[in-house]
């Protein structure tokens, strides 16, 4: 299997921001694996950028001819540098595969494709008012509303005010446990579906903490893992701590770790969102495969980019419909 790459510059409809920084622009990188393809995002805070993710795929090995053989080829790659890159390769893998069977990978994993959630639309950080003329412009049933700054909030009153959307918020660790107390039980009379990450991605027994403290104040918001929860072997610890975890192919090196994590978040009782990144339609859409399996959906990368490579994944309103081509289903544009 021939295993190549392509750089590529998204340009952002508008500056996003969350608490960890801000971007008008993401480096990513397209992955192919003969036929196959697959999407690296480069994410500041996970420290990938486009360039090591470039630096790891040189190192790669000649992973052989058998893409039915897919442990085996993942064994080969190596374990240290980019997790953006080997969830690339894993993806592109999975897409060779569906491709030389013929079948879409929904198909290959058992799955549904009509039973997908609706997504939400993201909010990225602002000026209060500038986030609700985004959020009413947007027409979106389902809003999720990066916080984790000094006017949270202001942020979600404002939003509120302007839309009677279904409202998640993403707090991307950016709260203390005192802040997040206090903020939560607030926040949830705006009527909120659910919280993401309120505090440090290790502060698990913070997580416990809060969880117990906002159920002992009669909270029914649910608290889930994002930056906490990062491939199947992390779901046990947080077991009790959280009400759900996000999943994200990028996070769990593809596709192959993300159905043993969504499997191992059920076994504990535990319900999933299934996640992206800033990705064009091949990442997204690859991770669409799955979402019939999860519970939430925040599926809206390619909506946040002006200049997507490749049309996958369908968008009617907060609706989706998953391409019935073999693998994962993608076409360049």
């Amino acid at each position: 299997m021939n295993l190549t790459w392509e750089p590529i510059t998204l340009d952002l409809k508008t500056t996003f921001r969350i608490a960890h920084g801000s971007s008008d622009q993401r480096f990513n990188v397209l992955v192919h694996l003969d036929e196959g393809v697959g999407e690296a995002p480069a994410v500041a805070y996970y420290g990938e950028t486009q360039q090591v993710i470039l630096d790891y795929l040189k190192t790669v090995p000649d992973l052989g001819d058998d893409p039915f053989d897919i442990d085996a080829t993942l064994a080969k790659l190596p374990t240290h540098g980019s997790r953006a890159a080997r969830a690339a390769i894993d993806v592109a893998l999975h897409d060779l595969w569906g491709k030389r069977l013929g079948q879409p990978l929904y198909r290959l994993f058992g799955l549904n494709p009509l039973h997908l959630p609706q997504t939400t639309f993201t909010i990225a950080m602002d000026e209060p008012e500038i986030m609700a003329e985004r959020a009413k412009e947007s027409g979106y049933p389902l809003l999720k509303i990066k916080l984790g700054g000094e006017q949270d909030e202001a942020m979600v009153a404002a939003i509120r005010r302007a839309t009677d959307a279904r409202l998640r918020v993403d707090a991307n660790a950016g709260w203390t446990r005192s802040q997040a107390l206090e903020l939560i039980p607030r926040l949830a009379g705006y009527g909120l579906e659910l919280v993401e990450q309120p505090l440090a991605k290790d502060d698990i027994e913070g997580l416990r903490w809060l969880k117990d403290k906002l159920h002992a104040q009669g909270s029914t918001v649910p608290i889930f893992a994002d930056e906490s929860a990062q491939t199947s072997r992390d779901v046990a610890k947080l077991a009790g701590a959280v009400d759900g975890i996000v999943v994200k192919t990028m996070k769990t090196l593809g596709l192959r770790d993300g159905l043993r994590t969504i499997h191992t978040a059920r076994a504990h009782d535990m319900q999933i969102m299934l996640s992206c990144m800033v990705e064009t339609s091949v990442g997204v859409t690859a991770a669409a495969h799955l979402a019939p399996l999860c519970d939430y959906v925040d599926l809206d990368g390619p909506l946040l980019i002006k200049n997507d490579p490749y049309q996958g994944l369908r968008y009617n309103g907060a609706n989706l419909t998953l391409p019935d081509a073999p693998g994962i289903g993608v076409t360049r544009n």
